[in-house]
């Protein structure tokens, strides 16, 4: 009998036991100590985050544009701001939550940052596309002034003027979750907790446009001031999101909660691995950079079978330590041969 797919129990014994080789790692490396390792996160953040809203982009055009500025793929310019626009809030998230700013008061979250972070979104997709509908007082980083159609499965977001109070309230459901954390006796699981939070996010749906992008980066300045890595959604998960969501709206965060725990598992591997792995265990690209090899040239030698390298699912490269000195010895081979 096969062993299936693991239990939701499973999935946050897991996440917990993930946390726990984090700290005791140290927990999250400075980026500037790690770039390798955040660049690969912000590529595939910005990449997956704005597919879910229907972007076209693939993963390379997406590197091309945020590493080189280079428009490739020939798509509507409108798609290249959106990938901008989130990148530049991401980045902003990161050194935010990691080195605070002026911007931070000493609490989780204030509603400055979360409105500056729609502000950074969607102020380059404003600039070529306006939404339609938006009055001079709604763009970005101010909140909508209009009413929202109920969504497919039923849920209608509060009429606009009660809007500014539901957020009011939503930062202190936010700040709370501090409090709880540091709680021995909370035994809530956490990804719930988070679950409930962004969903509540969404049903408020503050802005006439770009909640969803802003709901994702706001749940990761959450997470990263806690000390947890951020969360990517993958377009392919879209309809489970989307499901998990209507779920969570009828008061179940169960599922929701299930995917950020798996979220989250997969990038506290990306910084836990590399302090864990055994030379023959496969880690991210990332994780393998150095003085020697930039993620870009172990990318270019693992896409030409050069370094014995795998491809996951979600579009990154994954190769072994000892794959790699077998990389450098072959290298230093073929530029030592007579010619």
């Amino acid at each position: 009998m096969g062993r299936g797919r693991p239990s939701r129990a499973t999935v946050y014994q897991r996440l917990e036991k993930a946390i726990e080789d984090l700290q005791r790692y140290g927990g999250l490396p400075d980026p500037r100590e790690a770039r390798a390792v955040w660049d690969d996160i912000w590529h595939l953040e910005a990449h997956h985050s704005t597919a879910l809203e229907g972007n076209t982009l693939v993963l390379r055009e997406v590197e091309a544009l945020l590493d080189q500025g280079r428009a490739v793929g020939a798509k509507p310019l409108k798609e290249y701001t959106e990938v901008r626009g989130y990148a530049d809030a991401a980045r902003w998230v990161y050194r935010q939550a990691l080195e605070p700013g002026e911007w931070h008061d000493g609490r989780l979250l204030t509603i400055g940052e979360v409105r500056h972070i729609h502000q950074l979104a969607m102020t380059p997709v404003w600039d070529v596309a306006p939404h339609p509908d938006a009055t001079d007082r709604e763009g970005p980083g101010n909140f909508r002034e209009h009413d929202i159609r109920p969504f497919s499965a039923g849920m209608t977001p509060p009429q606009w003027p009660l809007v500014p109070a539901g957020m009011d309230d939503w930062i202190s459901q936010v700040r709370r979750l501090e409090l709880e954390s540091a709680s021995t006796k909370d035994r809530e699981p956490l990804p719930e907790k988070l679950a409930l939070l962004h969903n509540t996010f969404e049903q408020i749906h503050p802005f006439i446009d770009g909640n969803g992008r802003t709901g994702r980066l706001v749940l990761n300045l959450i997470l990263v001031r806690l000390g947890y890595p951020p969360v990517i959604i993958l377009k392919r998960q879209r309809p489970t999101y989307l499901t998990a969501m209507e779920r969570a709206d009828a008061g179940d965060p169960g599922s929701l909660g299930e995917l950020i725990a798996r979220a989250m598992i997969d990038n506290l591997e990306r910084f836990i691995v590399p302090n864990v792995a055994g030379p023959a265990r496969m880690v991210p690209l990332a994780a393998l950079v150095n003085e020697e090899f930039s993620l870009a040239a172990l990318r270019q030698a693992a896409q030409r079978g050069r370094l014995e390298a795998f491809q996951s699912r979600d579009g990154t490269w994954q190769s072994s330590r000892k794959a790699l000195d077998a990389y450098r010895k072959s290298k230093h081979k073929r530029k030592g041969r007579p010619r």
